[in-house]
């Protein structure tokens, strides 16, 4: 799935001016055997602060998408994930940034998740909380297929 950049394209053709590459992030989904998975709000100072979304953050140069996963979860939320598996990606243009996601779900981690920035954090059964970050809405329903269609 892909937000569509046009309105980016043309913009930056009409300026003579080439489009800004998208900005890699590492995305995690931390799931507990039940099928529930942590959120964390925006802290305050950051771009749709207040929204919801799954934890993760940029990935810095020089730097694999996994390693980025690992060193965010222990900055932001005291976690240490041990595997992850990469589920999908997808890129998105906010106002502020054109973002390509790389969503990881992870299913062994150690340590219990803690606010370290300030944010809220929530496990969720079926997703309820809002306002949720708009690149995230679409992966709900695609997250709740995997995680109610294949429990037991």
């Amino acid at each position: 799935m892909k937000t569509s950049d046009s309105t980016l394209d043309a913009a930056a053709d009409s300026a003579g001016m080439t489009k800004p590459s998208p900005i890699d992030v590492a995305v995690g989904i931390l799931m507990k055997p039940n099928g529930e998975v942590l959120l964390a709000s925006r802290p305050e100072g950051k771009p749709f602060a207040g929204y919801w979304e799954f934890p993760g953050g940029k990935v810095e140069p020089g730097e694999g998408i996994f390693d980025a996963l690992q060193r965010e979860f222990a900055e932001e939320i005291a976690v240490h994930i041990q595997s992850a598996e990469p589920w999908c990606g997808v890129e998105h243009v906010y106002p502020h940034a054109h973002v390509r996601l790389h969503f990881y779900i992870s299913r062994d981690w150690h340590g219990e998740p803690r606010a370290l920035e300030g944010q809220q954090l929530a496990w969720q059964g079926e997703v309820a909380l809002t306002p949720l970050l708009p690149a995230t809405i679409p992966l709900i329903e695609w997250l709740d297929q995997l995680r109610f269609t294949h429990r037991c």
